[in-house]
């Protein structure tokens, strides 16, 4: 299903759409506000992750693996396809 929602934007994010729109990287300004969407969606699904993984190694108390180990093992697992 697909719903319509108003939004009241400055011009010159307009103006911005607009020309994004024009110089062909999206078909209209609708497209471009879902792939922004997207973009957030996927973002905030990367954070999360990656706070589910700190508090995992919290809950652990393991203690004895650098905060550089920790990073690079939390960094591998965002990066392995899901």
């Amino acid at each position: 299903m697909v719903a319509t929602m108003n939004l009241s934007l400055p011009d010159t994010m307009i103006a911005w759409i607009d020309e994004c729109s024009r110089s062909g990287q999206y078909s209209d300004g609708s497209e471009y506000v879902r792939e922004l969407i997207r973009r957030d969606q996927e973002r905030t699904a990367k954070i999360t992750r990656m706070q589910a993984l700190i508090d995992e190694a919290g809950a652990r108390r393991e203690g004895r693996r650098s905060m550089q180990d920790l990073e690079a093992e939390a960094l591998a697992r965002l990066a392995a396809p899901q």
